[in-house]
């Protein structure tokens, strides 16, 4: 993965990032924002995927039901935050997905694996934002 600052404005900072084939998306943004001390930030990315598993939050399980993509498929839309967790910087995105045909996935993205690119934009904010546990649903929320 690559990366470079395209603007720092009174602590809002942008960047860019380039991710390559092979590359784990959520590996990568969470590695990315560990190291550049993110704790409020929002993203968007387009690109392609050789395969995925996007999640659905099944409430009565309080867990994603996994739903494996094994096709290349086009990054249509990808877009999330990060936030704060007890542990570091929480990425939390959603994707759609198009396949060859035309149809679309979409879901909460829990893997994405690029081939050939991903291209994300990446705002920090000079807020924080925090996320805490939710004994309702055993989420990690955003809590103002």
């Amino acid at each position: 993965m690559q990366s470079k600052l395209l603007q720092d404005n009174n602590g809002q900072k942008t960047f860019v990032l380039i991710l390559d084939s092979g590359d784990e998306v959520m590996k990568c943004l969470t590695d990315f924002a560990r190291t550049q001390h993110l704790a409020a930030a929002h993203f968007s990315a387009i690109g392609a995927f050789e395969r995925a598993v996007i999640g659905y939050f099944d409430w009565r399980q309080k867990d994603y039901q996994r739903i494996p993509v094994s096709e290349q498929v086009e990054v249509v839309s990808l877009l999330g935050d990060v936030a704060q967790a007890e542990k570091g910087p929480m990425i939390h995105a959603h994707v759609v997905l198009g396949r060859p045909d035309g149809s679309a996935l979409a879901g909460h993205l829990l893997e994405g694996f690029v081939r050939p690119t991903l291209e994300v934009i990446l705002t920090e904010s000079p807020a924080h934002l925090q996320r805490k546990h939710d004994a309702e649903s055993g989420l990690a929320l955003i809590r103002l």
